[in-house]
């Protein structure tokens, strides 16, 4: 069934409008996947802080001009659909990764992330990167690091003293100074 101009347009407009917002796109071929398969895909997209939208390729090559994943959207062949997103590029390549391993029916066809194309082998190596939390997580580590071991040596010395005095005390060794002194 064929669709109106008008359709037409007002589906470019969209996609345009989604796209302008994307540094990273994910595209593949859908071919051969049932309404579960395809359900379950657009589910661990949208929790991976993407979109997914499946492409007329000549509609989706004119609603990326000028955006920065323009040059994955061009030339399209055969059957093609897109995650997209903003946010982090690891989540969503993770995420598609994980349900294309369960799921053969769905096949990369390539990748882009911050206008830089990726290659399907890329996209599979970019799934394997830790997240943006966890960079986020083991910086923060690395920085705190050397002030919690400043703060642990600058304690010892303290607590060092008041150990040395302790047992000092348990074995009356500063009696004889106290007799002395008096």
């Amino acid at each position: 069934m064929a669709i109106s101009r008008a359709k037409k347009t007002e589906k470019v407009k969209l996609l345009t409008k989604e796209l302008e917002a994307s540094t990273t796109a994910i595209i593949g071929t859908f071919a051969k996947l049932t309404v579960a398969q395809d359900f379950e895909l657009r589910k661990v997209v949208r929790e991976a802080g993407g979109k997914y939208r499946v492409l007329k390729n000549k509609l989706a090559a004119i609603s990326s001009e000028g955006t920065k994943v323009e040059s994955a959207l061009k030339g399209l062949k055969g059957v093609s659909a897109v995650a997209f997103t903003s946010g982090d590029p690891v989540a969503l390549a993770k995420g598609f990764s994980k349900w294309v391993g369960d799921n053969a029916e769905f096949q990369f066809k390539l990748g882009i992330v911050d206008g830089k194309l990726l290659t399907v082998e890329d996209v599979k190596a970019l799934a394997t990167m830790p997240g943006k939390e966890e960079l986020f997580a083991k910086l923060l580590f690395l920085i705190n690091s050397p002030a919690q071991r400043l703060a642990t040596v600058l304690n010892a010395t303290g607590r060092d003293l008041a150990v040395v005095l302790g047992q000092g005390v348990e074995k009356e060794k500063f009696a004889g100074a106290a007799e002395v002194a008096a």
